[in-house]
């Protein structure tokens, strides 16, 4: 080296091979950034994609998953409105049936408590007319143990009276008597009475044989013996009906024709005309 070679004046420059950017070096690093970023690039993009489209998913899911709720909760709601408007129904047809069962058993106990009042009244009615017919043959036992007598005495003294009594009593218009007798039906019954507005059953026969002229005794045990005892299953129209025993006999009636009989029954019923089946009586005598 020169002694001058120091010195700046005497440097040789150097010579520029070309532009410091086109150096291989440099131009290599240069490239191969280029080429990283480029190829990183499209990854990036590809993980944003992921990233928004999961993030979409998860707010499409959540999106579903809310709407799937508001309608189990809708669907929830119209179950319980359908099954609180079930229970509504059933339970008006329940309460319906229930009254209509009330109304059922209410008639029921009606029903029954008229048949009942009808029944107690049909056996205070025929209480009252066997005491009456009791009070009857008590209160004439007497009249007619008199009345006997007195027969007997009168027959005693005249004999022939009797007779002719009984030869009018045959000569008798028996629809006369029946005539009669129809037209007391109705009249009230009234314990001693002979009418004409009100009989007992004696009284009543006695004045239908008056009719005829023909003079009965007073009370039913001596009518029950006034005539001829005939048989129940021979009876004529006229027939005395009684019942009880013959010269015993608490009530009397008269028979008329085709199974029926017309008497003074007792103070509820009043004079009636009756089958023989309603009251069947314990004998019969024939006057005519």
């Amino acid at each position: 080296m020169s002694q001058t070679a120091h010195k700046p004046s005497h440097r040789k420059p150097r010579r520029s091979t070309g532009h410091p950017l086109l150096r291989p070096g440099v131009a290599g690093g240069v490239l191969s950034t280029i080429a990283v970023t480029a190829a990183a690039a499209p990854s990036s993009a590809e993980e944003k994609d992921r990233t928004t489209g999961t993030i979409e998913m998860h707010t499409l899911t959540a999106d579903l998953t809310a709407g799937a709720q508001q309608a189990g909760d809708a669907t929830q709601a119209v179950a319980v409105r359908y099954e609180a408007e079930a229970a509504r129904v059933l339970a008006a047809e329940t309460a319906m049936k229930k009254a209509e069962a009330r109304a059922e058993a209410e008639a029921e106990r009606k029903k029954a408590a008229a048949k009942a009042a009808r029944e107690r009244a049909e056996r205070e009615a025929e209480a009252r007319a066997r005491a009456a017919r009791d009070a009857e043959r008590t209160a004439l036992a007497t009249q007619g143990t008199q009345s006997t007598q007195s027969t007997q005495t009168a027959e005693n003294t005249d004999s022939s009276g009797s007779t002719a009594t009984r030869s009018r009593a045959g000569s008798g218009n028996t629809a006369t008597l029946i005539s009669f007798l129809k037209g007391q039906v109705g009249k009230s019954y009234v314990l001693g009475a002979t009418g004409p507005s009100a009989y007992d059953c004696s009284g009543l026969t006695q004045a239908a044989f008056r009719q005829l002229g023909i003079s009965l005794p007073r009370t039913s045990q001596s009518q029950s013996t006034a005539g001829t005892q005939v048989s129940l299953g021979n009876l004529q129209p006229g027939d005395i009906l009684y019942w009880g025993g013959a010269g015993s006999a608490y009530h009397v009636g008269v028979y008329i024709g085709d199974g029926r009989f017309i008497g003074a029954q007792n103070s509820s019923t009043g004079i009636v005309e009756r089958d023989l089946s309603y009251d069947p009586p314990s004998g019969a005598v024939r006057v005519l």
